[in-house]
């Protein structure tokens, strides 16, 4: 039985910073370009109906898009971090800041949803280069006292950044800077980007691991083909009306993954630097934790992209209503991650995740019920004070878990845990987006004929104002659901099927048609996401079993830990 050794970094050691520079100005510099990538993660969701009506893009297109930034990211994360430990942590920061900021001009600068999208997966792999620096540097440059609260402001300012994103991306949408529509979204990154690369060079000292790990390139294919061959058919199976392959490529991934823990142990036994340090899923809280960051990170990852299509294609409200709408979530998410970790997490350990994880749920179920009875009438306040009480729990999450989940784990192993975490959040957002697009669009399909009979009584009453005789009326009401349900099994919530397409003068008739449409469409979203979100809680209440296999404290600040046998 062998352990690894400790590494300069891990224990704590500091490498000499700049002169007159202290660590709070390195970490200054890092946690902009983590706020950078994380707004980045969200920053399109609110912008879908925009995108897709200047780029011509299908739902489809904008789904991946959002996930293909995710997958980029999670396929790089564990390797960037490796490489950091190779070639110094600031050298592959400072590439992977240049890279961002040049892929986002590349995004900003798409003609078409193809490029659009190549651009979205090398922006994400390229924050898969800077982000998992953040924490290694927080490492290197911090003395072991000052170490918890930097990882503890990470966790609150990381949580703010996910939500932050559709505020953002919202207002620059209605802004409008310059008459260049979405593209702000991404164009903004380049002068944060060219900044955070100067300062980068001045104040973050250099540091890389005295062991000199190899690369484990083999290990790296293998798990970005195992992601691709789960999340590709959950991403298309819906569009293609699951043929036979989407299942033999969900089969395949499992068969993958399995090989590539084969071939992480064998690597282990005799090469040394596997891509996974599989010595820490031995560890009780580690194996459980990931799987509660992993499942948090799904039931999140659904939300946000089907709480944009609620909001601005069920609701019909502009990005700029509902990014401040999200600003209320944001608000709370503040108040949750600020109290957490300074105050909450030292006391009560898992407990705060235990309240935040079924406050989450609870604030799912109260919109759900909001959403399902009010319909397109929802009220904005009524809406607001649920989000504030959703973010609170969501905060207490997302700026805890980390402090928690890693409290048994050695310090040796803290930087492949912590890039094992960061791909969990990833591929569960990746697989949220996925399986929430194929709950909502059935949810959608199926429900459409309810959807289209509660605007069936007022459409009738239209008519008959109109001085419509009773057959016509009944033509017209059987034509409006035809429409309807072809609309609602679209592929694209946004796209107008052929049997919509009656050409008609303007007049009572069509004001009547519009006004039955909208009220069609905001129940029958409403019902969908209603259905998303109560089975998102399902998910968190789930997180809230698997909670109770983590330690009951965070570990103490400087306390050591018993190695791990690798």
């Amino acid at each position: 039985m062998r352990t690894r050794t400790l590494e300069p970094a891990e224990t704590g050691t500091t490498p000499s910073a700049p002169p007159g520079r202290g660590p709070w100005a390195a970490f200054i510099v890092v946690l902009v370009a983590a706020f950078m990538d994380l707004l980045d993660m969200t920053i399109v969701n609110v912008t879908v109906p925009t995108l897709q009506e200047d780029l011509g893009a299908t739902y489809t297109q904008i789904e991946w898009t959002i996930s293909g930034y995710v997958l980029g990211f999670a396929a790089m994360l564990i390797t960037g971090g490796r490489l950091g430990d190779i070639y110094g942590r600031r050298r592959l920061f400072l590439i992977g800041v240049a890279s961002f900021t040049v892929a986002s001009a590349l995004c900003g600068l798409s003609t078409t949803p193809e490029m659009l999208i190549v651009s979205r997966l090398l922006q994400g792999a390229m924050a898969g280069l800077m982000v998992p620096q953040v924490l290694s540097i927080v490492q290197a440059t911090f003395p072991p006292g000052e170490r918890k609260r930097a990882i503890g402001i990470f966790g609150g300012v990381s949580g703010l950044a996910a939500v932050a994103g559709m505020v953002v991306g919202g207002a620059l949408v209605a802004l409008d800077l310059f008459g260049w529509s979405w593209r702000p979204i991404f164009l903004i990154n380049i002068p944060v980007g060219v900044a955070a690369f100067v300062a980068g060079r001045m104040l973050i000292p250099e540091s890389r691991s005295d062991s000199t790990p190899r690369l484990d390139p083999v290990g790296m294919v293998m798990a970005v083909v195992a992601v691709t061959l789960l999340v590709y058919p959950l991403t298309e199976g819906r569009r293609l009306d699951w043929p036979a392959w989407t299942f033999v490529s969900i089969a395949a991934s499992v068969v993958v993954f399995a090989l590539f823990v084969l071939f992480e142990r064998r690597r282990t036994d005799t090469v040394g630097s596997p891509l996974v340090v599989l010595a820490l899923f031995r560890l009780k809280s580690f194996s459980s934790g990931l799987s509660v960051w992993l499942l948090f990170n799904l039931a999140m990852g659904g939300y946000f992209v089907v709480w944009t299509l609620y909001m601005q294609i069920g609701l019909g409200w502009s990005a700029l209503h509902a990014g401040l709408v999200a600003a209320t979530f944001a608000v709370g998410a503040g108040l949750g991650a600020g109290s957490s970790m300074e105050l909450l997490v030292p006391r009560f350990g898992r407990g705060v995740l235990l309240v935040g994880s079924l406050i989450t749920a609870a604030g799912f179920v109260l919109y759900a019920q909001l959403a399902r009875h009010f319909g397109g009438d929802i009220d904005t306040a009524a809406m607001s004070a649920v989000l504030v009480f959703t973010g609170i729990g969501f905060g207490m999450m997302f700026a805890s878990t980390m402090e928690v989940v890693l409290a048994d784990t050695p310090a040796t192993d803290a930087g492949s845990a912590s890039g094992l975490l960061n791909t969990a959040q990833q591929l569960g957002m990746a697989l949220g987006v996925a399986l929430a697009g194929v709950l909502f669009f059935t949810v959608l399909d199926e429900g459409s004929a309810g959807g289209a009979a509660t605007a069936v009584v007022n459409l009738r009453s239209d008519l008959n104002a109109a001085g419509i005789p009773a057959p016509a009326q009944e033509e017209i009401i059987s034509a409006f659901g035809r429409c309807f349900h072809d609309r609602s099994a679209s592929q694209d919530p946004g796209a107008l099927p052929e049997s919509c397409r009656v050409v008609s003068p303007p007049g009572p008739v069509t004001d009547a048609l519009t006004e039955a449409g909208e009220t069609a469409r905001a129940a029958n979203f409403s019902d969908a996401f209603a259905d998303t979100l109560i089975a998102g809680a399902a998910i968190l209440v789930a997180v809230f079993g698997l909670i109770f296999l983590l330690p009951g404290r965070g570990r103490k600040v400087g306390a050591p830990t018993a190695a791990v046998p690798s």
